[in-house]
């Protein structure tokens, strides 16, 4: 009998362990799930305000729109000096620079002749929303590397400056330059690069006049 009661009792000693450990689960689960709701709007509002962020940094605005003028089938003459003394050299081409991605860049293609010699370009400009500068990259078929820039617009003066650097062989390394392109009209523009000659001196390398074709 003694013997039976002790079991009775280790019985629901044991059930009720159970029990306890159970509705400490469940109250466990129920904290979770009275919280999950307050977790759930918090979640969602970053993630709303980061897609808002996104959005606004992706969104073209009116940084592009001074790009605008740029649009369009050009007829172009290019002069450019070996060193500040020499005389001149002249070429000519013809470029099409127009939107691409969703308005984002501009794309500039290139054809003409330089030295002699058939020229083909390639050039990708456009506004950074973040950094708040115009930047660009441009690549042709008379060297392998890639010139890469980046400035402001001045709408006073209606003229982009950009500070860059290439790969100039000559000198057996990156050499820096600065390029102003200033909107002359609708239908004209013009873009000049200057850099630094052996007397350390800025000097302007090329100048290239852009007038649209009708």
């Amino acid at each position: 009998m003694i013997r039976n009661n002790i079991i009775v009792k280790s019985v629901i000693v044991v059930i009720f362990a159970i029990c306890i450990i159970a509705g400490a689960g469940a109250a466990k689960v129920l904290a979770q799930d009275n919280t999950e709701p307050a977790k759930t709007d918090a979640m969602d509002k970053v993630h709303q305000e980061m897609m808002a962020k996104w959005q606004e940094y992706s969104t073209p605005g009116e940084g592009h729109k001074a790009l605008e003028p740029l649009v369009g089938t050009w007829d172009y003459t290019v002069t450019w000096w070996e060193t500040p003394e020499s005389q001149p050299q002249k070429s000519t081409g013809a470029s099409e620079v127009k939107w691409i991605l969703g308005g984002r860049f501009l794309e500039q293609i290139a054809k003409g002749t330089a030295m002699g010699q058939e020229f083909q370009g390639m050039g990708i400009m456009g506004y950074d929303n973040m950094t708040k500068e115009y930047s660009g990259i441009w690549i042709d078929n008379m060297g392998t590397g890639m010139m890469s820039s980046a400035g402001t617009y001045d709408p006073s003066t209606k003229s982009f400056t950009e500070t860059g650097s290439f790969s100039c062989p000559q000198e057996g390394g990156e050499k820096s330059f600065r390029g102003v392109t200033t909107i002359l009209g609708p239908d004209k523009y013009t873009y000049e690069m200057f850099a630094a000659g052996k007397d350390g001196k800025e000097a302007r390398m090329m100048e290239i006049v852009y007038t649209r074709k009708k």
